[in-house]
């Protein structure tokens, strides 16, 4: 891994279609998940970045129409299989600050062999494995670290811990099983892994804790390499590396909340652009973080992806200090 400017990031995960509903009013379908809205966030925050796309749209139930803002920000999309299935689609309910998700249909698995081969004789500095509903197995990863041995690899920990039942219902619960495998993917990325989840997610992973340092604490074991993520919303960000100490960040005031959906997306892009083309010392993680906080704080402010803020707006918002309280 270098410290030279990263101009290459690729997301990893499927594409949705997002259908939300905020205060019982239904908005018209939008792109949706951490690989759309990780990559528009990156083109429009510095559009100079080499930004690609690995994921499999099903061809059903997909408006291709709603791709042309990807198209139209110059993201490379040759990594995008098209399959003669039915599309991600997700219905997003919001109410009272909580929501509920609901899964109404789902694009086939990642297979390897599908990553096209300029990706791999151009490799990326940066590897975002976003999936949404478990299309990203083990051993996908595991061509991904061998293929790509010097890549820093960001986890979105949401699509690897989702309980999804046969309603579509999505849940957040203690699974023995989901839980180890996910452990088994940590252990298997090792130092370059930057792994981010909420609050629900983070302490579904820690054991259930309902205490945040405890949550943080686990992460900083000796046996667990990598950077950790939890996004609470309103309250900020709290990361964590074995051996530094426990960072908090803090929330920027937005000009009014209209759509939370992606926010812990656009954190995780802006975060490791800035982290990779650091000094990669806490200090920058401290700044990245920030930046991050910022970036996140603008998407909100508007319906999918339509709330970007471009990096002079962004720096401008943490030179504030502008906190929500």
């Amino acid at each position: 891994m270098n410290n030279l400017p990263s101009n290459s990031i690729v997301f990893v995960g499927h594409i949705a279609i997002d259908t939300i509903i905020k205060d019982k009013k239904t908005n018209n379908p939008t792109l949706g998940g951490t690989v759309s809205f990780g990559a528009l966030a990156l083109s429009t925050y510095s559009p100079d970045i080499n930004i690609r796309i690995i994921s499999i749209i099903g061809k059903r139930n997909f408006n291709d129409k709603l791709l042309d803002k990807v198209r139209n920000r110059h993201i490379n999309i040759d990594g995008i299989k098209w399959a003669d299935a039915d599309n991600t689609n997700f219905v997003l309910n919001y109410y009272d600050h909580s929501r509920t998700l609901t899964l109404k249909s789902r694009s086939p698995d990642l297979d390897f062999s599908d990553v096209p081969k300029e990706y791999i004789e151009d490799p990326p500095d940066v590897i975002i494995l976003a999936p949404l509903c478990n299309e990203i197995s083990h051993d996908y990863i595991s061509m991904i670290l061998n293929k790509f041995p010097n890549a820093l690899i960001g986890i979105d920990l949401q699509g690897f811990i989702r309980k999804i039942n046969d309603d579509g219902e999505v849940s957040y619960e203690q699974e023995k099983n989901i839980v180890q495998n996910m452990r088994k993917i940590i252990d298997l990325i090792g130092e370059r892994l930057v792994l981010k989840g909420s609050e629900v997610e983070m302490k579904l992973l820690e054991g259930g804790s309902e205490d945040l340092n405890e949550i943080m604490a686990h992460f900083n074991k000796l046996n667990l390499k990598g950077i950790y993520i939890m996004t609470l919303g309103e309250v900020g960000s709290m990361l964590i590396k074995h051996g530094e100490k426990l960072l908090h960040i803090p929330a920027f005031t937005s000009r009014g909340v209209i759509d939370e959906t992606g926010a812990g997306d656009v954190y995780l892009a802006i975060f490791l652009h800035e982290y990779i083309n650091s000094d990669m010392s806490w200090n920058s993680v401290r700044k990245a973080a920030c930046l991050g906080s910022s970036a996140a704080s603008f998407l909100v402010e508007a319906i999918g992806t339509a709330g970007f803020g471009t990096k002079e707006e962004i720096v401008e918002r943490v030179k504030s200090k502008n906190y929500i309280e």
